[in-house]
């Protein structure tokens, strides 16, 4: 893993989810392939393999930079603004 500035700003602790599932694939009638969680403020997305790539539209426009994985088991993180795996 990569140093990353911005995990050093994520608010401590962590926010919580602000749901359990996509709510904008929800209100759009799709299913989330799989779902990550903003950092910074808790908003749960899809991923970019789901037709509304829900959480990198939340990046393009908040600004929040870093989210990881809600998937059940797993734990990583991705920095939008850097490109990389944190």
């Amino acid at each position: 893993m990569s140093p990353c500035p911005h995990v050093e700003k994520l608010p401590r602790p962590q926010p919580d989810p602000l749901s359990d599932t996509c709510l904008e694939c929800l209100a759009a009638g799709t299913h989330p392939v799989q779902l990550r969680i903003c950092l910074e403020c808790g908003h749960v997305g899809c991923c970019d393999s789901s037709a509304g790539r829900h959480a990198t539209g939340h990046f393009t426009d908040t600004g929040h930079p870093v989210m990881r994985s809600y998937e059940p088991g797993e734990s990583w993180r991705w920095c939008f603004a850097d490109g990389a795996i944190v």
